[in-house]
Formats: structure tokens, C-alpha cells, sequence
């Protein structure tokens, strides 16, 4: 080791020079983190790869300049320069620097960092008078001589970047004209003249509107809570789909309603003043605060349109997937080749002259409609990476063979309870499920209390704190599920093997345990701890049901039956459908408590696609509700809201829990004029009235009407996040959906990153009660912060992307049919009035989608009598509950909210955009499902029968216990002669009673 010294001359804040001296210690073996290094280097972590044939050190100007290029998975042994690396993070800034210590921190990236300052051959010392600049090139031509060449080429990229960039700004002086400078904009923000939100583009008006989402953004002088309307790109000003902006209201009079008009493609634009709604906030874009570019999928136009701006021409116009995003101009001479290809392009940057922004080409997804390259689509829209786990993450992972199968460690199993041989534990899960991660426990304590388990997978056992494993968990965020399969956040050993509670397999995990009150299910105590379990069945919800039900012939589907003998089977059968029957009734009681405070039973609309042998879609199903999903539900809710209240009452500032704000008011407006359609009236001052009046919404001929109802409440509910409770008030902490004080997510730690964070700080908080510190270091308030929002970006992400794999199947399903088959011909209900058509639910598959009453030729629809409808003159007129069709002769149909109507199913293909439902309406009556429609539904009618009996049995108790309060007096009450009465009356009754009373006795 030698020592070198660095002298700096710095300057004190009184004027005076100071000498610094600076030791550098120099080693002839620093770690290289190559697997084939040949000079037994002490390489520990992570590693580039014995596979690769080269590596690849770039320059600092390239890692300043193109660190997007080097983030493609596609580069493989990347080695950064340490001198590099601090260029960026003087030169480019902390956010750019936290890009690149990302990059080297994701273990999908073979990259790593070579420490040259302080490897003996590689130092170079800046010379007196060098430039920086020079001094870092000096490095590499240590070792390149020739590496002038490739500098020139660099240069010549970077200085045409730089002249771009210089002749901008020479003509304006700023980006655009529109958009005031930074400083003016921060100090209006600051003062509540210009409003700070999120700008989010109307996806089927894009040209005409779009909306700036103030929630979670700082406007601590503005009141305005509700969404801006922003009309037109003019006052969008040039501003994208999630760009951070900052907006001015226009003045009261000015503003305007959301367009109410159906619009089948972006050249329906016109709109009047009879198609707007309520006027609500509007206001325009005066400045960018943050950029949202990144990747976009996008397609070329049509080749004729290519040749006919000429051979040599090399920008070219391309329509990105998005229907929000503005058409990019890249360079290309490719572009007929790349016809019928979705490519994908990064936006660089947008001309202050031009309409649209510049990108470059980055990758080719493949054809456009083949399944894969849809799917890599809806991935890349959605910043969704799918890569495989790396051999740095691999190496960490356990090992489970035949030749060497894993076991119970002796030393683990001492510190854990062992439930095995005491617990009959049993999973119910969907069918098909392999990363089970949560299983259930009920039993008769001696004391003929009831004893309730809820086991969840111990991952944090396996995945220790800051591993690679864990990093690249932490980047997932959450397993992404689509409709035909499902991309892990944790490796499959884990996810579906030795994590996943499996029937008859000895796994760790982490359970809650309540002892309940025998009578009334009230929790009387509650355990926390490690464990160990052996899982007794794996079931699925349809078996479990049937169980619940009476039907013993779903007997042969739990495979661990099946290896017993018939005596054995039906005791332990017994045994199993008692231990259901028990965890229902005991979630029936929990639910019931929710509900007196105000829990609300919302509506989703979820399809399952069925897929033959070959991967084909044989069929679409709604899923159907069972009182198993309910059960299962309310035990996971109950575990999480105790482990709520665990964590915050021992780290009360640094705990992540999970928060469901109130939605706001106006964005129920469309639920309550439906419900009025039909005679109900929807109370949506708090979720208490909210529910009461949803379970009120019953239509006896239509059961329908209330599922409709229920999912248009949900589509007005706001999103829940994961938050810090040190970043919160406590009153914050509220869940409006739950009815919740506090609330967490801890039962699906496979899937969930927030779920192993949760499990550590519930370890950690079990440590702080026996007085011990704990094993894994926690993040402090302000990292928590930072992940939150991490997670609840990635889970709203993979959210977008399990609707849209959805909603591409149901497309291909309907693709190559005839429309004169029968399964394109269904039973739809309308659930929304606009002033050109309707929306349609069709339950049969899950489909929403508009149905026009008015075609582009201006003909409008026509009902014959006992006859299919058919175009024809006329015009619409649409009111508060239906829209009337009227023809030139005089005839009129008229269609309102929640009419059953029959409707063609077909699907509607784009060449750049993603395949759509289209729905034509064949008759305004109903469509005769008994004879020709499939039914998939079940008949489980007295789930919500005996639900119901339960909280009016719960709020018959509390009106009466309250009733009693009121009317009785108590010892006290009666000496100093005071009054507990809410009226006058209730008043002089006691008044009257105590008057009655001898006071001479005792």
C-alpha cells in the first residue's frame, strides 16, 4: 500500500487561505467484480458474469449523457470508473447521480463500479492547471491509445445535443413562450396564485381534455381540492400525460363541464355547450415542473404516408400505444421495415417551433398483434420490468432438491412455537395458486373459548435486509398478475416453494393468534410470533364452499384426502368442515362490526380467462362470489388491523401502514343521479350513510341494479396508499373503505414488498417488548416516506397492467369470430347516458364499453318492431335519466339507466393503438339468456341473507344497549340528582322519578 497526498488551498469564510492536506492511500488489489478474475481478488457481492465475452467502461460523458442507453438489460458488463461516477454527481446533479447508484445497485444489471482512484496502476494525478475534463479522459488512454476516435464520435453526438440546445434558448430565452421561468413559478405556487398537480389526459378525448389532479401535491394557500379541467392542448401547453405542473385558474365565468359526448376516434372533436356537465374549475398550464418522459411503445404510419415525403426522408411521425401521449418525430431510415412492428422510443426533447417532441429509436417489441409482443407492451407502458432474477440473487437463495431436500433448522426451530402436531392449519386459495401465502387455524380452547389462527409465510427469514434478493424485491414492489400469467417478485424457490405454505410441507412462519370470546367472538387476548407449521389441506374456494354448503362431492378435489382410507376421511372431514363452518361464523360477527361502523361491500368486476391446452381462449368468466371469499377476506383483515395497532403502538414514527382517504363528493354525482333513475336515494355524506343506503339500493326484479351501483361507488372511491406515520397526523391514519382506525397490509408477504417490511417491523416491535434491540436496522421516517410512494407507484402499475391484459383477452376473444355466432350476442345493461350514446355493462363477460345511438354519417338508431334496429335520419335528445331516438318520420325509442337491452360483442382493431370492444346494439329489448347465454352464476343468495341477520342482530344490540343507557339512572346520578338526558323530556322524566323517591329510607 502506498500513500499519496492531495493538497488543497481553500478559502475561510473571513477571507483567509487554508492549506488542506488530504491522505489517498493507493492498493495493488482492489476488487475488480469480474468471476474471471486471475488475480484472486477479494470479490465479494455482486459480479459480472463468467459468460461475458466483453466489458464494457464508459466515459464520463457517455455515463452523464446516455445513462438511459446503459440501463437496457441488454448491456451486460458494464464497468464504471469511480471518476465517472463523481462527475455525474458533480456535473449532472443528485438526481441523475441516484439513477446511476441505482443502476449499480439492481441486481438485474450486470454493472459494477472499479474504484480507479485508489488502485495503484490505474491512479492518475490531475496535474497542476489540468481541466477536469481531461483529467478524467486520462484514465482510459492509460489504457486505449486510440481512444481519440472514439471520443471524436462521442463529442460529435454530445456538441449537436449541446447547439440544440443553446439555439432553444437564443430564441426564447426559456423552453417555451407559454410557460413563465422557474423562479416566478415556485413563488406563485408558494403563494396560491398557480396550483401544483399532476396533468392526466383523457384517454378517449384526448385533444379536447384533460385534468390536473391536485391530491398529494403541496397547495397549502389554495382550498381547491377537487380536480382542474384543462380544455384543449393549446392550454395544456405542450405538458404529457403525468408531467408535474403548475396551473392557473381561470376566472369563475370562464369556467367550464367535462364534455359529455361518446368519441370514437380523435377526429370526433366537436363540442357544445348542450354536452358539457356542470361547470367545475378550469385552468391552463403555465409552466412544467417535472417531466414524466420515458418509454413509449409506439407504431409507424401507414406506408404510403412514408413515401410520400420522399426517399431520403429520415423523421418520420410515429403514434405512441398511449392515446394520451402526442405523436414523436425520430430520425430513421427504417421505417418501411419496421412497418408492422411496435417499437420503443424515448422522448429527448421538444422544440420551442414544434408541435411535437423529439425522440430516438431504443428497441423493437416484435409484430403488432402477436400475444407476446401485446403483452411486452402493456409491460413497457406501464414501467413494468420482467427480467430474470440474477445469478447474484440466485446464489443467495436456499437450496431444495431430491438429492438435497430442505429442512427445519434445529437452532430456528428452539426460537419458534411449533404448531404442527397441536393446530390443524389449512389454506384456501383460487385454483391453479402457487405462491400460498397465508393459511388458517380455529380450535375449542379448554376453557370453551375459541382459539383463531392466521399464519403468513415467514419471507424474511429467507430474504434478509439490504440482500440482493431483497433490493430486487424492493424494486418489484409486488408480484404482477396477468390474465394468463404472472411475472414473480421474488425468486420461484421462494414464491412457490419453500415460502409458499403447501399442504403436508414443514414451513416457517409468522402468526397471529386471538383467543375469542365463546359467545360473542370479542377478542379477549392476541399473540404474535415466529412458528412453524405443516399446512393439513390445500384447498380452493369452490371445494371450501361446498364443504360450507353440504356437498361432500368435492371431496376428491382436496388431493390430501385422497391418500387417506374411508374411515380416516370422513373423521378428519368432520373435523374440516366444523373448522370452516366456525371460521365463517366468526367472520360473519367481524364483518357485522365493521359494518355498524360504517364498512362498505363494494362491487369489482373481475374475469377469469379460461385457456385450453394449447393456450387458447376458450371462454371469458365473471368471477363469482362465494361466502369463502368473504370468510378468507375478513380473517386477513382482522390480522392486519391487529398488526396495525402492534407496530404503531411500539414505533409510533416510523411504521408503514395503509391509508384509504375520503373520496371527494363531486366525484359521486354520476352514482346518485343513477340511483334517483331508479328511486333511490344515495346518502354519501360519510361511509356509514354510504353503505346503509347501497344495501337499501335493491331492485327485487333486478339484482343487477345493485351490483352496478356498488361498482360505480367503487369507481368513485380514491386510492388507497401505503404511507410513513411519522409523515401523518393520526387523524390521517383512517381507512374509509374498512371503517378502520388503523390498518396495514401483512398477509401477503410473497407478493407484497410493503407486506416484509410490516413483517420486520413487527418483529422488531416484538423485540422493543422483551426488551431487545432488534436484529435488521429500520428505515428511518424519510426513507419509509420515499418507499411508500415507490410501492404505491409499482402497485398502481401492476394494477393498470392485470386491467389492460384483461381487457386484450377479451379482444382476442371476440377477434376472429363471426358476428352471427351466438356467443357475440348477450344481454346489456346501460349504467350511463351521454349525449351520443350509452355505456353498457354486459355481465356475461365483463365488458364495459360504449354502444352508439348516433353513427358518423349523423343517422341515429331505430327500433323495429320484432325486428333488429337499423339506422336512420333523425336526431337525440338526451335528459337526466334516458335519451330519446327520434327519426325524420317520427318514430322514437327511448333507452334509460339500467334498460336490458341486446347487444353484438366485436372487437374494434387499431394499428397503433390497443384493440378495443365495440358494442352495436341489435334490439332494445332484453336478451333471451335461457335459451341462448351460458350462465356461470351460483346460487349463494343466503350468504348475504345470513350477513344481513347478523348486523341487525349487531345493531338491534347496540340500539338497545344505548336505549338503556339513556333510560336508566345510574347510583351516582341518583345522589347529586343529575341528568344523562340528550331532550328536555327525557329531563323531566327523571325529574319525575327522583321526585317519587322516599328519601327518608336508608
Amino acid at each position: 500500500m502506498i500513500k499519496t497526498e492531495k493538497v488543497l488551498h481553500l478559502r475561510s469564510c473571513k477571507g483567509r487561505s487554508v492549506r488542506v492536506v488530504r491522505e489517498h492511500y493507493l492498493r495493488e488489489r482492489v476488487p475488480c467484480h469480474s468471476s474471471l478474475c486471475q488475480a484472486a481478488c477479494r470479490n465479494e457481492g455482486k459480479l459480472l458474469a463468467e459468460s461475458a465475452t466483453h466489458y464494457v467502461i464508459p466515459d464520463w460523458k457517455v455515463v452523464q449523457d446516455y445513462l438511459e442507453i446503459l440501463e437496457f438489460p441488454e448491456l451486460r458488463g458494464i464497468v464504471f470508473m469511480q471518476t465517472a461516477c463523481q462527475a455525474v454527481q458533480h456535473q449532472k446533479g443528485r438526481r441523475q447521480y441516484n439513477k446511476l447508484r441505482n443502476l449499480l445497485k439492481d441486481a438485474r444489471h450486470e454493472c459494477v463500479m472499479f474504484f480507479n482512484e485508489f488502485q495503484l496502476y490505474s491512479y492518475v494525478p490531475r496535474e497542476q492547471g489540468e481541466s477536469v475534463e481531461k483529467w478524467q479522459t486520462s484514465y482510459l488512454e492509460n489504457f486505449w491509445p486510440d481512444l481519440e476516435a472514439v471520443h471524436e464520435l462521442y463529442e460529435s453526438i454530445v456538441q449537436s445535443r449541446k447547439e440544440r440546445e443553446c439555439e432553444n434558448q437564443e430564441k426564447n430565452g426559456k423552453e417555451y413562450l407559454e410557460h413563465l421561468p422557474l423562479e416566478i413559478l415556485e413563488a406563485g405556487i408558494k403563494s396560491g396564485r398557480y396550483i401544483l398537480g399532476v396533468i392526466n389526459v383523457n384517454k378517449h378525448r384526448s385533444q379536447l381534455e384533460a385534468f390536473v389532479r391536485t391530491q398529494g401535491l403541496t397547495n397549502k394557500k389554495s382550498e381547491l381540492e377537487m380536480d382542474i379541467l384543462i380544455c384543449g392542448t393549446k392550454a395544456r401547453n405542450r405538458a404529457i400525460q403525468g408531467d408535474v405542473v403548475a396551473v392557473e385558474l381561470l376566472p369563475r365565468n370562464e369556467w367550464k363541464g367535462r364534455v359529455s359526448v361518446l368519441c370514437e376516434n380523435e377526429s370526433e372533436e366537436k363540442a357544445t355547450e348542450e354536452t358539457e356537465s356542470e361547470p367545475m374549475a378550469t385552468g391552463r398550464v403555465v409552466g412544467i415542473i417535472q417531466r414524466n418522459w420515458r418509454d413509449y411503445v409506439v407504431s409507424f404510419p401507414p406506408k404510403e404516408d412514408i413515401q410520400s415525403q420522399g426517399k431520403n426522408t429520415r423523421k418520420i411521425l410515429v403514434t405512441p400505444w398511449d392515446y394520451r401521449i402526442p405523436r414523436i418525430r425520430i430520425s430513421t431510415q427504417q421505417a418501411e421495415s419496421l412497418q408492422d412492428c411496435r417499437i420503443i422510443v424515448r422522448i429527448d426533447s421538444w422544440d420551442s417551433t414544434s408541435l411535437y417532441p423529439n425522440g430516438h429509436f431504443v428497441k423493437v417489441l416484435g409484430r403488432a398483434g402477436d400475444l407476446e409482443t401485446e403483452i411486452a407492451a402493456i409491460l413497457v407502458e406501464n414501467s413494468i420490468s420482467v427480467s430474470p432474477f440474477s445469478e447474484a440473487q440466485v446464489r443467495e437463495m436456499p437450496v431444495n432438491t431430491p438429492e438435497n431436500p430442505w429442512k427445519i433448522d434445529a437452532e430456528e426451530q428452539a426460537r419458534r412455537v411449533d404448531l404442527r402436531n397441536t393446530h390443524l392449519v389449512f389454506s384456501i386459495d383460487p385454483k391453479g395458486c402457487e405462491d400460498v401465502d397465508d393459511a388458517l387455524s380455529v380450535r375449542r380452547l379448554a376453557n370453551e373459548n375459541l382459539e383463531l389462527g392466521v399464519h403468513i409465510a415467514d419471507v424474511t427469514h429467507f430474504v434478509k435486509f439490504n440482500s440482493y434478493t431483497d433490493l430486487e424485491a424492493r424494486s418489484r414492489a409486488t408480484t404482477c398478475y396477468l390474465a394468463d400469467r404472472r411475472y414473480d417478485m421474488l425468486p420461484t424457490i421462494l414464491s412457490a416453494d419453500l415460502c409458499s405454505l403447501l399442504g403436508g410441507a414443514d414451513r416457517y412462519a409468522v402468526s397471529v393468534m386471538w383467543e375469542l370470546d365463546k359467545t360473542n367472538y370479542e377478542v379477549l387476548k392476541v399473540w404474535f410470533g415466529r412458528t412453524i407449521i405443516k399446512s393439513a389441506y390445500k384447498m380452493f374456494y369452490e371445494a371450501a364452499q361446498g364443504l360450507l354448503d353440504g356437498d361432500l362431492r368435492v371431496m376428491d378435489d382436496i388431493t390430501e384426502l385422497n391418500r387417506l382410507d374411508e374411515k380416516d376421511k370422513h373423521r378428519i372431514l368432520n373435523d374440516l368442515i366444523w373448522a370452516i363452518e366456525k371460521l365463517t361464523e366468526i367472520a360473519r360477527h367481524t364483518r357485522a362490526k365493521r359494518a355498524l361502523g360504517g364498512a362498505l361491500e363494494l362491487e369489482g368486476i373481475e374475469v377469469r380467462v379460461q385457456l385450453d391446452e394449447k393456450k387458447n381462449i376458450s371462454d371469458l368468466v365473471p368471477k363469482q362470489p362465494l361466502e369463502v371469499h368473504e370468510t378468507v377476506a375478513e380473517c386477513m383483515i382482522l390480522a392486519n388491523h391487529w398488526v396495525a395497532k402492534k407496530i404503531t403502538e411500539n414505533l409510533p414514527h416510523q411504521t408503514l401502514l395503509r391509508r384509504h382517504p375520503s373520496p371527494q363528493q363531486e366525484f359521486f354525482t354520476e352514482l346518485i343521479d343513477c340511483a334517483k333513475a331508479k328511486g333511490f336515494n344515495i346518502d354519501t355524506r360519510s361511509n356509514k350513510t354510504l353503505a346503509h343506503s347501497l344495501d337499501m339500493a335493491e331492485d327485487p326484479d333486478d339484482p343487477q341494479v345493485n351490483k352496478l351501483l356498488r361498482s360505480m361507488a367503487t369507481q368513485a372511491m380514491s386510492n388507497a396508499l401505503y404511507f410513513s406515520t411519522g409523515s401523518c397526523s393520526e387523524d390521517e391514519f383512517y381507512h374509509y373503505g374498512l371503517a378502520l382506525e388503523k390498518y396495514t397490509h401483512f398477509t401477503s408477504p410473497i407478493r407484497r414488498y410493503a407486506d416484509i417490511v410490516v413483517h420486520r417491523l413487527l418483529m422488531a416491535a416484538i423485540m422493543k417488548d422483551k426488551k431487545l434491540e432488534p436484529k435488521d436496522s429500520l428505515l428511518s421516517n424519510k426513507d419509509l416516506a420515499e418507499l411508500c410512494q415507490h410501492i404505491n407507484n409499482k402497485n398502481r402499475a401492476a394494477q393498470h397492467v392485470q386491467k389492460q391484459s384483461i381487457e386484450l383477452f377479451q379482444c382476442m376473444y371476440f377477434k376472429d369470430k363471426d358476428p352471427s355466432d351466438e356467443r357475440c350476442t348477450a344481454d346489456g345493461i346501460i349504467y350511463s347516458i351521454r349525449a351520443n350514446g350509452v355505456l353498457v355493462f354486459v355481465p356475461r363477460y365483463g365488458v364495459k364499453a360504449p354502444a352508439f345511438l348516433k353513427n358518423k354519417e349523423g343517422l341515429v338508431i331505430s327500433a323495429q318492431f320484432d325486428g333488429p334496429c337499423v339506422w336512420k335520419p333523425g336526431s337525440l335528445k338526451r335528459l337526466r335519466d334516458k335519451i330519446i331516438s327520434t327519426t325524420a318520420n317520427g318514430e322514437s325509442v327511448t333507452f334509460s339507466l339500467f334498460d336490458h337491452i341486446t347487444v353484438r360483442i366485436s372487437e374494434h382493431s387499431s394499428r397503433s393503438h390497443p384493440d378495443s370492444i365495440k358494442l352495436d346494439i341489435v334490439s332494445n329489448q332484453p336478451f333471451n339468456t335461457a335459451s341462448a347465454e351460458p350462465t356461470h352464476e351460483l346460487s349463494h343468495t343466503s350468504k348475504t341473507d345470513l350477513v344481513r341477520a347478523v348486523i341487525r342482530s349487531a345493531e338491534e344490540a347496540q340500539l338497545a344497549q344505548e336505549h338503556a343507557k339513556t333510560t336508566s339512572i345510574r347510583i351516582e346520578d341518583k345522589e347529586y340528582c343529575q341528568t344523562q338526558g340528550d331532550s328536555l323530556y327525557s329531563l323531566l322524566e327523571e325529574i319525575k322519578e327522583l321526585a317519587l323517591l322516599d328519601i327518608t329510607v336508608g
